[in-house]
């Protein structure tokens, strides 16, 4: 399996425009994949309690944040998502000389999920990913099937301040701290030499493999990449080329600039094939605390063909269900021992409409153009109303409870005049 999967980027003052925190991702995954898009309100949990992850068991907290998440369906984590302080986290599949094969225990997705529901800040969610990965571990197979594909993972973390880049390798990982400007990241290590939290066995480690000569100045990405990276040149060639657009737009970076860069599919960064960009991120954070963030998603792959539609963190926010996909409980073959014995269909109702648009702006162009005329000019529209937002903060907090459902209702309805 190729090392095809995903795009993540930030930009914080000055590359941002205003006094802003724009994150972004798309998340790259099997061609017939599902990915839905879920909110969980904030919950206090009783003492002793598990939580269920994908393959694994483990403790729970005594309370969990608010956490809106675009998840692939079958499984627990999030390949991307947000909590209610505003913390934003997306993952990248990252391989190295340290073997991804291993048994069962936190996918990168499940840290994901993880870091949102346990940290109020980029920082502490570092710590939160760091001490999990410490106590049980990252391993399982990373697609629904028995193809046994498994990765390490690289994490790229946002609030209203800063953002860390966090990158691991087995239980061993390095972090950065970004402060300003902008940062990318794709299949690949980018932590060189600034390095401002790590492991404290992670330099003995390399240096006992014979990795690291112990008086070189360290460079983690030189010291736990492979040696040669004809495996990963597809992820160099789609970092330069994100990190190119970005420069591009250096200081004028806004919510449109990065829908425009997640859309760009001569980069790959809009990746189509067996691989294809199954759902897209974008989340707008002032660096003032009084504002809201709002965060849009589409539910939907292929950004060029899909709408971003807003969620903000508000009291009784609705259930999301035209973006939750059928849950199987107990029987899903992804819980049963041995795993993936089959597969259920797991399409959500926004899923199945999409796709039967998808394949008429496909095989009709004229009438394709108008379809995508109409939703883009419903995203605009949304956006306009939450600049406002953005600006002013929010006023009437009722009125937003069901302001993603309302946004998919009203995508619904260009595919219905479609």
């Amino acid at each position: 399996m190729l090392p095809s999967s995903c795009d993540t980027f930030v930009a914080l003052p000055p590359s941002s425009e205003g006094q802003r925190v724009i994150f972004g991702k798309n998340s790259d995954r099997p061609c017939d994949e599902v990915q839905e898009v879920v909110y969980f309100a904030a919950r206090d949990h009783a003492p002793g309690e598990k939580v269920e992850c994908t393959y694994i068991q483990i403790e729970q907290v005594a309370h969990t944040y608010a956490v809106v998440l675009s998840k692939p369906a079958w499984m627990w984590g999030a390949e991307m998502g947000a909590n209610e302080h505003q913390v934003c986290i997306g993952n990248e599949a990252v391989w190295g000389r340290e073997s991804a094969d291993g048994d069962e225990a936190l996918l990168g997705m499940d840290l994901v999920r993880l870091g949102l529901e346990r940290a109020d800040t980029a920082e502490n969610a570092v710590d939160v990913i760091a001490g999990l990965l410490e106590k049980y571990g990252q391993g399982g197979p990373c697609m629904e099937d028995q193809c046994g594909f498994t990765y390490h993972n690289s994490f790229l973390i946002s609030d209203r301040k800063e953002a860390w880049l966090l990158e691991t390798s087995g239980r061993h990982w390095a972090a950065e701290r970004v402060e300003g400007g902008h940062r990318n990241i794709s299949n690949q290590y980018g932590i060189t030499t600034k390095i401002d939290k790590e492991h404290p066995e992670m330099r003995e480690y390399a240096r006992s493999k014979g990795w690291w000569d112990g008086k070189s100045e360290f460079n983690f990405a030189t010291v736990y990449s492979f040696l040669t990276t004809a495996r990963i040149e597809s992820a160099g060639t789609r970092y330069c080329e994100g990190k190119s657009l970005l420069e591009k737009r250096n200081g004028h970076i806004t919510a449109e600039a990065m829908m425009d860069i997640l859309r760009d599919k001569e980069s790959g960064i809009n990746m189509e094939g067996m691989f294809l960009t199954t759902g897209s991120m974008v989340s707008v954070v002032p660096t003032d605390p009084a504002l809201p963030g709002v965060h849009y998603f589409t539910a939907t792959p292929d950004p060029e063909r899909s709408v971003f539609k807003p969620f903000v963190f508000v009291e009784n926010a609705h259930e999301l269900k035209e973006t939750t996909s059928p849950s199987f409980g107990p029987d899903d073959p992804v819980k049963k021992k041995p795993r993936f014995q089959s597969k259920p269909d797991r399409k959500h109702p926004l899923f199945v409409k999409h796709k039967l648009i998808a394949a008429i702006i496909e095989s009709y162009k004229d009438r394709g153009e108008k379809i995508t005329q109409g939703l883009r000019q419903l995203e605009k529209e949304t956006m306009t109303e939450m600049e406002k937002i953005l600006e002013v903060g929010v006023r009437q907090p009722d009125l937003l409870v069901n302001l993603f459902n309302g946004s998919v209702q009203k995508e619904l309805s260009v595919y219905s005049k479609a």
